[in-house]
């Protein structure tokens, strides 16, 4: 079946059960995992660019920050895998399109599917799964699960079970 899944992970919440999920099926499966972060290239022409543009101290600590994080976020996956005892391998690349360097990842690594959260955090920099999601549905060659939040139904929580009062009156109408 699958020998090498591909999780990418933006950090959030959602993309930290999808790796727990994740390297489960692994487990499960006798998988080994491949975890990654894309860390999104800034636009030249965002205000946050522009501020900075002239400071490369300021660049350079930018860029440190991002890393760092990365890290953090990769850190996750490795810690999961390890206590489930689940090959691991995990970087950080950086890129204009997410969805790119996930599928250039995933070729590249040789993944033969692909693991993720359907959505995760909003904002400038963590747009690594959302959006892209739909991206790397669209273009990938290879499978792409995706992992979504269990919920509870709001109808099944304030559903009583009918069952227990039903079954006796369905055995008097079988014994007739």
């Amino acid at each position: 079946m699958y020998r090498n899944i591909l999780l990418p992970t933006d950090g959030s919440a959602l993309s930290r059960s999808a790796i727990e999920s994740g390297i489960r099926l692994a487990k499960e499966i006798d998988a080994r995992v491949t975890g990654l972060h894309v860390i999104a290239r800034l636009a030249t022409t965002s205000a946050l660019e522009q501020s900075i543009r002239g400071d490369a101290r300021s660049r350079s600590r930018l860029k440190a920050l991002f890393v760092e994080q990365a890290h953090q976020y990769l850190a996750v996956i490795e810690t999961a895998a390890r206590k489930m005892r689940v090959r691991c391998e995990c970087l950080c690349v950086t890129g204009e399109s997410p969805y790119e360097e996930i599928l250039k990842t995933a070729m590249n690594k040789r993944c033969d599917l692909i693991y993720m959260a359907s959505h995760g955090k909003g904002g400038g920099s963590a747009l690594l799964l959302g959006s892209e999601t739909a991206k790397v549905l669209t273009h990938s060659p290879i499978p792409v699960l995706i992992h979504r939040e269990r919920k509870p139904s709001p109808i099944a929580s304030h559903a009583k079970p009918v069952l227990g009062r039903a079954a006796p009156a369905a055995k008097r109408g079988a014994a007739r």
